[in-house]
């Protein structure tokens, strides 16, 4: 009982916790990967499809967390600075399995969306949708409404034009919001 109130002590005072992993206590690079894995994993899922590459990824995300850990300056959250390592890493996971495409118009209209919706929508129903958008649309879309970027930035990370970020959203938007209309049609029978 006793070892138990020293982790929750821990836990408590996340300062204390960093500055023992950065000494690599094992056991507060234990408590902080098992306090943040599960919503990095969501944000490398995000970007991912593949819940085994997602995975992958995050955990060279923190691998690349222990080892810069002395970088971070306790400026903002935590959370916040390891999810921002986990979102660039699954790009560059991604970028290293060359599977970022960014679709013209042209190739929107011949781009196949064969896994439709047959259930109401739920969580799972919208990662579903927006899993089947296309890579650099998803990417985008992910870091625009999602994560909160600003178009310059997601177009410095994702090194393109500001002007493609704010047209792979717009298109993404629009994809999603047709496969919603199909989905609620199949679903309801509306339109």
């Amino acid at each position: 009982m006793k070892s138990f109130l020293k982790v929750i002590q821990l836990h408590k005072n996340e300062g204390a916790l960093i500055k023992k992993a950065i000494k690599n206590n094992r056991e507060a690079q234990h408590i902080l990967f098992e306090t943040h894995a599960p919503k990095m994993l969501s944000v490398c899922r995000y970007y991912i499809k593949d819940i085994q590459m997602a995975e992958e990824a995050m955990l060279n995300g923190f691998f690349k967390v222990f080892k810069n850990l002395k970088t971070y300056k306790s400026e903002g959250s935590f959370e916040g600075w390891i999810r921002r390592i986990m979102i660039r890493e699954s790009i560059s996971y991604l970028r290293q399995k060359k599977s970022i495409d960014f679709l013209s118009e042209e190739d929107v209209s011949t781009y196949d969306y064969s896994n439709s919706m047959e259930t109401d929508l739920e969580v799972n129903d919208i990662q579903k949708l927006i899993d089947n958008l296309p890579e650099g649309y998803r990417m985008v879309f992910i870091m625009y409404a999602i994560e909160g970027y600003k178009h310059f930035e997601i177009a410095e990370l994702l090194h393109i034009s500001e002007g493609t970020s704010k047209s792979q959203l717009f298109k993404a938007r629009k994809l999603l919001q047709e496969q919603i209309k199909k989905v609620n049609k199949t679903s309801y029978g509306t339109n």
